[in-house]
């Protein structure tokens, strides 16, 4: 069993950074695919981003390219997202998964490990 955490969401400004980390239990999580995705309220649970066990291969959700970047620690069984020009339509809680694949992919069910999620509310 691995455990997921997400941690750094938090209530911003239009315009704001935030920067949401995902550790996970298990060393061997770092062999696998990591992904992130995000529900706000009244609407169902949307891709946002993912990477590959070794950083190589990334992919974003279109409504969020070229402001949030994702990255990983292996070392530390950690995954980033850096989110840059936070707008309101960004707010959601915002969760971690861990893929069952050294690859990620922006289907939900690829996915057999998730974190509680973390709330990033960004106000206009």
């Amino acid at each position: 069993q691995v455990q997921v955490e997400e941690s750094g969401g938090g209530l911003v400004l239009a315009g704001a950074s935030l920067r949401l980390s995902c550790a996970a239990s298990k060393r061997t999580a770092s062999n696998n695919g990591v992904g992130w995705f995000r529900q706000a309220p009244g609407k169902e649970r949307e891709f946002v981003s993912s990477i590959s066990w070794n950083g190589g291969s990334t992919d974003y959700a279109d409504a969020v390219k070229d402001r949030f970047s994702i990255s990983r620690d292996r070392t530390r069984n950690t995954v980033f997202l850096q989110m840059n020009s936070l707008k309101a339509d960004d707010t959601a809680v915002y969760y971690c998964a861990v893929s069952r694949s050294a690859y990620a992919s922006r289907r939900a069910g690829e996915y057999n490990y998730w974190g509680q999620g973390t709330q990033v509310t960004v106000s206009s």
